[in-house]
């Protein structure tokens, strides 16, 4: 937005569908906002929902009226109220973490919708009013003439935008992961690792898988639970599967039932306790259908964890480069994730060297300036607005 403040500190204006605790793209909004705001500025916050007990103080945040029977209708509902009101009450920039027309900034948390459109749904779903309301908003961030600054998180999903709206190279940055140093284990991360598995009643011998995310589905725990089942009988016996994230598990339960899988798995809710479960888990399991990045696989190896990955994932290139576990190839196939499990599973040395690798690789790679990249680029853009 180009009708500024014009005050000499910058006006930031933050757009975001809902905000919840546990979600990565919202766990890094709130980064960035907090990063913009110790440089300076000032950030207003635009949100539908607000899930969390607790509103930044140092946030202005501003609750949008709830209209219309569909996402779709609400979404557009958000933008028009959200423009009229910058309108009366302009700011310097603004910065999108859900695609919409008007935006200076876009964080591109979400992969490419015409790609998703195109592969994920038949031919006749083009024809729906819901996908003319979503490519409609990406194209207003993505295609020309949008002179919207574009923040993209992975090489192969900027070649997916790429293919659909071929982007003016200028307008694209590309950012850096940016993993939190929580992450990063200290003196007390042995004995934190104890107290977990102690409390979940886990003996030197038991193996514990986790899964984070909050999208079940899209996060592939239906793909994780099956190759589950399939290990052999003496293997299962030894394996314990908590799945953290805050979403309805209720079809993924049933699924669990219907495996005989049901008491080996918990389904614990989202958490603020991720960091722990790293330390005690033996390997992460993150065989994603879609993910735009997959941040969770970089917390991992930051914490020494291994993981098993899909090759969709945007991220799974630094597992590859760090040699610390595997991704599984596409067109996936349920037979190689089944073989994966049950190696990893099997081979403790196997995991104990791939854990070795995750640490050295977290200690000599950039995967922590994001949110400062981040920030540089909105500061820049607000001050080249106000200009």
């Amino acid at each position: 937005m180009t009708d500024s403040s014009s005050s000499a500190t910058p006006q930031l204006a933050f757009c975001l569908y809902k905000y919840f605790p546990f979600g990565g793209m919202q766990r890094n909004f709130l980064r960035i906002a907090r990063e913009c705001v110790q440089r300076g500025a000032r950030v207003r916050v635009y949100v539908l929902d607000w899930q969390a007990e607790d509103k930044p103080d140092n946030l202005e945040i501003v609750m949008v009226p709830k209209k219309g029977l569909s996402n779709p209708a609400r979404y557009r509902f958000y933008s028009e109220w959200v423009q009229a009101h910058l309108r009366a009450n302009p700011v310097d920039a603004v910065v999108g973490f859900n695609k919409m027309p008007g935006l200076d900034v876009y964080y591109a948390a979400d992969p490419c919708y015409a790609e998703k459109a195109r592969s994920l749904r038949g031919w006749w779903y083009r024809y729906s009013s819901r996908y003319r309301h979503f490519i409609e908003y990406e194209r207003a961030v993505f295609a020309a003439p949008s002179k919207t600054i574009l923040m993209l998180l992975s090489h192969p999903e900027r070649d997916i935008f790429d293919s659909y709206y071929r982007i003016d190279p200028d307008r694209i940055v590309m950012l850096p992961p940016g993993i939190s140093r929580e992450f990063v284990p200290d003196a007390s991360a042995p004995s934190r690792r104890q107290a977990l598995r102690d409390e979940l009643g886990l003996g030197a011998d038991q193996v514990l898988l986790v899964q984070v995310g909050s999208d079940f589905e899209r996060k592939g725990v239906d793909r994780s639970l099956r190759a589950l089942a399939a290990l052999p009988a003496q293997q299962r016996v030894r394996v314990r599967f908590v799945v953290i994230g805050q979403a309805s598990a209720s079809r993924m339960q049933r699924l669990a039932r219907s495996l005989g899988v049901d008491g080996q798995t918990d389904f614990i809710g989202g958490s603020n306790r991720v960091p722990d479960f790293l330390l005690a888990a033996d390997l992460l399991l993150h065989p994603a259908y879609h993910e735009n990045t997959g941040n969770v696989i970089l917390e991992a190896m930051v914490s020494g964890l291994p993981s098993i990955v899909t090759r969709i994932c945007g991220y799974s290139p630094y597992l590859e480069q760090a040699q610390c576990g595997v991704v599984l190839e596409a067109p996936y196939q349920q037979d190689d994730f089944d073989r994966a499990l049950g190696r990893a599973v099997a081979e403790p040395a196997l995991r104990r060297q791939w854990a070795d690798n995750a640490r050295h690789y977290a200690d000599n790679a950039d995967i922590y300036s994001r949110i400062q990249r981040a920030a540089d680029v909105i500061m820049n853009r607000a001050n080249a607005n106000d200009a």
